[in-house]
């Protein structure tokens, strides 16, 4: 009884391992996480405010300029644009990019990219 036990826990322990692993490396070719802000609203404390994704163009930068309202009565944003890996709280996004593939070259968990070496 105690062996089935033991057996069960070691197996537990693996694949528990082995889903952090997958996870660590499948992170490495996922896009980077991305928010859609407006760049006409950046406040120096805060950082960009966060608007509805559907104010930036899917999977492109610089979405449109106009500030038509829809049939909501809504009006879009003028300057909404991606930014990538950004800290966000309180509706507000900073330290990020505006560059997609800045953003990927920054690297992560078990990545390369671009590191500092100790000297």
């Amino acid at each position: 009884m105690a062996e089935t036990r033991r057996r069960l826990r070691s197996s537990t322990v693996v694949l528990g391992g082995m889903g952090v692993l997958a996870a660590a490396l499948s992170a490495c070719g996922s896009d980077p996480d991305r928010r859609c802000v407006d760049r006409d609203s950046y406040d120096y404390i805060k950082g960009y405010k966060i608007v509805a994704d559907k104010n930036c163009k899917s999977g492109s930068s610089s979405a449109g300029k106009s500030r038509k309202t829809g049939k909501t009565g809504k009006a879009k944003v003028a300057d909404a644009d991606w930014y990538y890996d950004a800290d966000v709280s309180g509706g507000y996004a900073e330290d990020g990019t505006f560059s997609r593939s800045e953003a990927v070259d920054r690297g992560g968990f078990g990545c390369s990219g671009s590191g500092s070496g100790g000297g």
